[in-house]
């Protein structure tokens, strides 16, 4: 019996290690991370809608209501912040 729970223990442990090291979570930040960002239709949207809101000299405030899951709008956001954050470096950078 006690080799049985030994073996299963260590199956287990196996295959957890396994799951975690496959996991969305796991990617490093890098190109991974940005070819994941690159496929999300909400994060692309932002990243245009935040630039074209700090050229146009708006605020940082992203309407994420036309997003309707909060995976969505969570992404929408992140990628206007980011979008304005880089329009507004590379503005501050071009000077």
């Amino acid at each position: 019996m006690t080799k049985f729970v030994t073996y299963a223990a260590v199956v287990i442990a196996l295959s957890a290690s396994v799951t975690l090291a496959i996991s969305p979570l796991a990617v490093k930040p890098g190109t991974a991370a940005e070819a994941l960002f690159a496929a999300d239709g909400a994060f692309r949207d932002g990243l245009y809608l935040g630039q074209l809101a700090a050229e146009h000299g708006r605020s940082v405030r992203p309407a994420i209501g036309r997003w309707s899951s909060q995976q969505d709008r969570a992404m929408f956001a992140a990628g206007y912040q980011r979008g304005y954050n880089e329009f507004l470096a590379s503005a501050l950078g071009g000077h």
